[in-house]
């Protein structure tokens, strides 16, 4: 066993093509990733800072009590939340905004309004302040206009709320929104675990590889190659994942959280079921070594972008529109764990994506296990 385990290691690791992909290939993906967001404080070692959103203000009609009182409001808020330009002129704030030195425009009037130039968390933030306000505003109205005696009662709740109310951290270390382009990468790395796989069921078929008929009539029997074959490709690729981690963590200053023990258990996972997809492509089809190197990209690559990988938001908008697909797709559930561990501090919904990625191991396996049990050749 031990013999077998020492040459069937040292014939996986010097098959460079195959390792290539399963480690190299991260590697420089996420230094590529580092050096587009390194800028945008991806270091991840303090908690999160919010600069102040620049904006301009612009008095249109300030005539009306709610004109004004939304006019004291932004004030009250400028140093806190939002930067306030000294621009006067609609013109002037417009071409700021084209070229985004501000990111957005409040127009002080009757009914207030704003105007923002894209869609992105800064102006996510800025919408939600005039939503907040017109809702407390139209509260004070109905109170002014029902039970007028309770107006100073529910100003004095507001500003109790208002201090009592206290910023704290989901319990990880860092909130850019870019590191999930780093835990999608890590997934998609524990996927690429499928090269391995097809090598392995290759090099076990008579009739893809000529190792596949030496192994095919060896009086060693068929189960013990097939664990060792399972036990080295679990390590391999398990160290090729701890070796991402430690570069993306250690070298790109990139946090992963701190809990070490369930960082280690999904790494395990992740290059299980890579692993296993892999080893389930090549038994379930008959096609050529290329055939199932090109079905094996493909398969990394799109649960890889489905998860945000190339696209940071993709995950979210499947999970708003069809959530069933996040749950099957192994990449979406790592990267979920990752999430769960080293931001949200979910242990429920992490034992959960552990769970479903024990459960796919095991169907891929069983499914490559009945794809062969039966397979005969007529002459080797």
């Amino acid at each position: 066993m031990l013999h077998l385990f020492k040459y069937r290691f040292i014939q996986i690791i010097r098959n460079y093509s195959t390792m290539f992909w399963a480690l190299a290939f991260p590697l420089i993906l996420g230094t590529f990733f580092y050096l587009s967001f390194g800028s945008l404080g991806l270091e991840g070692t303090g908690e999160s800072n919010w600069d102040e959103i620049k904006v301009a203000v612009i008095t249109e009609d300030d005539s009306s009590e709610n004109a004004r009182a939304f006019a004291s409001f932004l004030a009250s808020i400028d140093g806190e939340m939002l930067n306030i330009q000294n621009i006067t002129r609609e013109s002037d704030a417009l071409n700021a905004l084209n070229e985004e030195t501000i990111l957005g425009i409040y127009y002080v009037k009757e009914t207030p309004s704003l105007t923002v130039a894209k869609n992105d968390i800064s102006e996510s933030i800025l919408i939600s302040i005039l939503e907040n306000y017109n809702q407390n505003a139209a509260m004070f109205e109905k109170i002014a206009a029902t039970h007028p005696e309770n107006l100073t009662k529910a100003a004095a709740a507001m500003e109790d709320y208002r201090q009592t109310t206290a910023e704290v951290s989901l319990g990880g270390k860092d909130m850019n929104p870019n590191v999930q382009y780093f835990f999608a990468l890590i997934a998609y790395a524990c996927l690429s675990g499928a090269f391995l796989g097809i090598q392995s069921s290759v090099d076990g078929q008579a009739n893809l590889s000529a190792l596949g008929a030496r192994r095919s009539i060896t009086p060693t029997h068929k189960l013990t190659l097939v664990l060792t074959d399972m036990a080295v490709l679990f390590l391999i690729h398990f160290f090729n994942i701890l070796i991402l981690c430690l570069y993306v963590s250690k070298v790109l200053g990139i946090s992963l959280g701190d809990n070490t023990d369930a960082l280690l258990l999904v790494d395990l996972m992740g290059s299980m079921i890579g692993v296993c997809f892999g080893i389930a492509i090549g038994c379930l089809t008959r096609m050529s070594y290329g055939m199932k190197t090109g079905i094996t990209v493909l398969c990394t690559l799109l649960p890889g972008f489905l998860a945000g990988l190339m696209f940071g938001n993709m995950k979210n908008i499947i999970e708003l529109h069809c959530p069933v697909i996040n749950r099957i797709n192994p990449a979406a559930v790592l990267s979920d764990a990752f999430y769960c561990m080293g931001i949200y501090n979910d242990m429920k919904r992490f034992t959960r994506c552990l769970v479903i990625l024990a459960v796919m191991c095991v169907l891929l396996l069983t499914a490559a296990f009945l794809s062969i049990r039966r397979e005969r050749y007529d002459s080797i």
